[in-house]
């Protein structure tokens, strides 16, 4: 394990040097309630003998080896790692795994690694940052601006303007033409009676 160790350390100093397309972690955030529980998914494009599990912490500055769970679903933890609080779940493919973290608590923050040893050379995920927290945040609601409601002096549809009076320029527009013509061609006549009016009462007078 010393070679592993020692290219595993090289490799937290260069950020994402290590990280490859043989792992396929998820998620990428977690963010827990205290004394819940939270799981991670470690994705292998093929088969390894077994998947490593590590925690960087960021306060501490430290990075910690958890369990190691290889093919048969045998476990090997770390130091004062506890097994009530962390277990490895494996499928029968060998190529997904899941780590299992009970109990959460505020010193669980971090962020969590798989990896796995090809070539004498630990090759590590994408990572998972785990937060936890006493209360989670509430999740924002969406606020819908209220509609304004403009009262409608009147209606354009033809029904509605049948049954309720037209008050569509597309009725009244023409009304009040024809209206207009109407009163127009009166004019004339109007004129024509008032001198025939007048022609008769000048007769009357004369006799």
């Amino acid at each position: 394990m010393a070679r592993p160790w020692l290219h595993l350390c090289i490799c937290l100093q260069i950020p994402g040097l290590c990280t490859n397309l043989l792992l396929s972690q998820t998620p990428e955030h977690i963010l827990a309630q205290t004394n819940n529980k939270t799981e991670i998914l470690c994705e292998l494009k093929k088969e390894h003998a077994g998947v490593y599990w590590y925690r960087w912490s960021q306060e501490r500055q430290n990075f910690e080896f958890l369990v190691f769970s290889n093919s048969l679903g045998k476990a090997t933890y770390g130091t004062n790692i506890s097994k009530d609080k962390f277990s490895v779940h494996g499928v029968s493919s060998r190529t997904s795994y899941s780590l299992h973290i009970s109990h959460l608590h505020v010193s669980d923050n971090g962020t969590y690694y798989c990896s796995v040893s090809q070539s004498s050379q630990l090759l590590l995920g994408s990572g998972t940052r785990l937060g936890v927290v006493d209360v989670l945040p509430l999740p924002q609601k969406t606020t819908q601006a209220p509609v304004s409601k403009k009262p409608t002096r009147c209606v354009t549809k033809r029904n509605a303007a049948s049954r309720k009076g037209a008050c569509s320029p597309l009725v009244w527009v023409p009304l009040a033409a024809s209206i207009l013509i109407l009163l127009l061609s009166l004019v004339p006549t109007a004129h024509r009676l008032h001198r025939l009016r007048r022609r008769l009462w000048l007769r009357i007078h004369r006799q």
